[in-house]
């Protein structure tokens, strides 16, 4: 074991890693490649596809594993694979498509290497996707057709995200694991007025991290940093040994974090890996 107190570090990356045009900060890049060369283990953990997580990875050219999907996958950057994947079950993913067309929310389904959505009835829908990376419209016999890891809901008539979730969660009446926000929470969207529900297989979100860390380094969750900024990374807050909330972070993620630091766009990342892994 090392003099340090930690050894590992988890980093969310919308509002936290990467900024509004999806840059690390030069004084965080550079951190974080002193700290790799010494040991430190830096590992991704984020509710974007494999497919947007990618180029993030490539730029940090680092080889751990990244948690994708929310805890749902497990992507390595070295073999270009999912090492982990769990997809929704047939029943789950009928129910969630069911409700979406019951209710008209545009609804996409979310697989290896691609995503598949209905089409977009507004201007606002539109808007929604245009950052998907490998999507396609399909109609439901297709995104029935594929196993999908996740399913998305975008809702423009519920009061909050978490009121969208509830029906929802009710609706498909099956394990899953389910994060909801509103849309305007990421950089792209600020202006949106939707709400999103993602619906994932049932695991310990982005706490799936802390169990890859042990699983293939040896490193006990009391020995890892999680850094976010959102309600879907209270899970990896609780389990880690360290928790830290970005200054612009949604309620839920200070209510759980241990300490907070600057904003995504500085370098407040480097000066925390500075601080906890390079003194």
């Amino acid at each position: 074991m090392s003099d340090r107190a930690y050894d590992a570090i988890l980093l969310d990356l919308d509002g936290t890693l990467v900024d509004e045009r999806d840059q690390i900060h030069p004084h965080t890049f550079a951190s974080l490649r002193t700290a790799v060369q010494r040991g430190v283990r830096v590992m991704i953990a984020t509710g974007r596809s494999e497919l947007a997580t990618i180029p993030v990875l490539d730029r940090l050219g680092f080889d751990t594993p990244a948690v994708v999907y929310n805890g749902a996958g497990v992507w390595c950057p070295v073999q270009r694979r999912m090492l982990e994947e769990r997809v929704l079950s047939d029943r789950t993913l009928t129910r969630a498509l069911d409700f979406g067309e019951r209710h008209g929310h545009m609804t996409v389904t979310m697989c290896i290497g691609i995503k598949y959505a209905t089409k977009p009835r507004t201007a606002p829908e539109q808007s929604a996707l245009h950052d998907m990376t490998g999507l396609v419209v399909a109609d439901r016999a297709t995104m029935l057709a594929h196993r999908a890891i996740r399913a998305t809901l975008f809702s423009d008539h519920h009061a909050t995200s978490g009121e969208f979730a509830s029906e929802l969660e009710d609706a498909i009446a099956a394990p899953v694991y389910i994060t909801h926000f509103p849309l305007s929470a990421l950089p792209h969207h600020r202006n949106s007025k939707l709400l999103v529900c993602d619906v994932q297989p049932p695991c310990k979100g982005k706490a799936e991290g802390l169990r890859v860390l042990r699983d293939l380094y040896g490193i006990q969750a009391e020995r890892v940093v999680a850094v976010g900024d959102a309600s879907n990374d209270v899970p990896m807050f609780e389990a880690a040994g360290l928790a830290v909330a970005m200054q612009d972070s949604m309620r839920e993620a200070f209510e759980v974090a241990d300490r907070v630091i600057g904003a995504n766009a500085s370098g407040t990342i480097g000066d925390l890996v500075s601080e906890l892994f390079l003194a």
